[in-house]
């Protein structure tokens, strides 16, 4: 065998053993962090507790640009969940954000309901959940449509507190989202002469008195921001912050320390544990499986020498079906990383809803985004911490 044939099977044999090596040794985390050093780290990485008192409320989210006023809120409540507000008269803010226990049509999901059977998605075992998405894989905008790309609803719980809002992170403000959502025709399609029709004689008192202006486009996506934003979630893990120790399992805690140490919080980071950045996914693409082909062919002298043949599969960008094509931001991958508070009850998962299972969307993140084969008790301590942001 040539020398050049020596170095090329010696590239496949390390090839394939860099392939395997998170196979054969699972990642492993450091010793228990103490509760104390374990906050101490958490804090010093920008993971703050949502705050528990109006002035800090203030502090985080009121603006010059919508100054927040209680009239305002209530306003921005009642118009959150009117029907009005959409092209086809059927659909409100909280049709895709659910606050109360089933603000649907309920004609939409009957079939489901009445024959399990035949049950589609987990809006049929999820239809109480108070989640503030849909539960569905794709969203469902005006006269029934899915919308486009087939992009999964993201929860508005929080989302007030993110740096980027929409899967491609195509807005950079609440009021920025509201607007975008307000008047996109496949979503609620809100125009003027909607405003003009339904809005003005049935809330015109109402806005003269909170903004001493009539209804516009620009004033009722002002009122529904200000209103979006007190939608905070606080939980076990904000009181652990807070100095609670009691607050988390110990489960938990070991779930937050893995997070921390193997790298989940460099992209979930911030008050949100999510939404503040933009990154690429997946990182790594394991789609590019080496298929090595041996063949013994004869040589001029007669004897049979070894040939390898190396050939890839074809290029796959996620580790799921791409339902709906979308790309993210420019069409590069690149997505506003999700919130994770609140997310044991924001399923399906990814932009496309194609991940039902927790443990399966948590499996494919330490593998696709970090290159680690987390362990199965890995995952249920993550798992536990996911659920101690409930």
């Amino acid at each position: 065998m040539s020398i050049l044939r020596l170095i090329l099977l010696g590239v496949v044999i390390v090839v394939l053993w860099i392939g395997l090596l998170p196979k054969i040794l699972p990642y492993k985390t450091q010793n228990d962090l103490s509760d104390k050093e374990l906050r101490r780290l958490a804090l010093s990485r920008g993971m703050h507790p949502i705050p528990k008192d109006y002035k800090t409320f203030l502090k985080l989210l009121d603006s010059k640009e919508n100054p927040i006023t209680k009239e305002k809120v209530q306003l921005g409540k009642k118009l959150f969940f009117d029907t009005a507000l959409s092209i086809d008269g059927t659909r409100s803010c909280a049709a895709c954000h659910m606050l109360s226990q089933n603000p649907h049509d309920k004609k939409r999901f009957l079939s489901d309901l009445t024959d399990p059977a035949k049950k589609t998605d987990c809006m049929v075992c999820h239809i109480k959940d108070q989640s503030g998405s849909d539960r569905l894989a794709a969203a469902i905008g005006t006269n029934g449509e899915t919308v486009p790309y087939h992009l999964n609803t993201p929860t508005i719980l929080n989302a007030a507190l993110a740096r980027y809002q929409m899967w491609d992170a195509s807005s950079t403000s609440s009021l920025q989202s509201v607007v975008m959502m307000l008047t996109n025709t496949r979503y609620m399609g809100l125009d003027r002469n909607i405003v003009d029709q339904k809005i003005k004689p049935k809330y015109s008192k109402e806005f003269e008195s909170v903004f001493q202006a009539p209804p516009s486009l620009k004033r009722i996506a002002e009122a529904i921001d200000a209103y979006q934003k007190t939608l905070l979630t606080r939980s076990a893990y904000d009181r652990f912050l807070e100095g609670d120790d009691d607050a988390m399992s110990q489960e938990a805690k070991r779930g937050f320390r893995d997070f921390i140490e193997l790298g989940c919080k460099g992209c979930h980071t911030g008050i949100t544990v999510g939404g503040q950045t933009i990154q690429r996914f997946p990182t790594r693409n394991y789609n590019h499986i080496l298929n090595i082909t041996g063949v013994f062919s004869p040589t001029l002298k007669g004897r049979d020498v070894a040939r390898f043949e190396l050939n890839f599969e074809p290029y796959k960008h996620f580790p799921f079906e791409n339902k709906g094509g979308f790309f993210g931001k420019d069409q590069q991958q690149r997505f506003r990383v999700p919130i994770l508070r609140n997310v044991t009850k924001t399923s399906p998962y990814f932009h496309n809803g194609a991940v039902f299972d927790l443990r399966r969307a948590v499996y494919i993140m330490g593998k696709y985004q970090l290159g680690m084969e987390l362990s199965e008790s890995q995952i249920d301590e993550i798992v536990a911490f996911l659920r101690s942001l409930e």
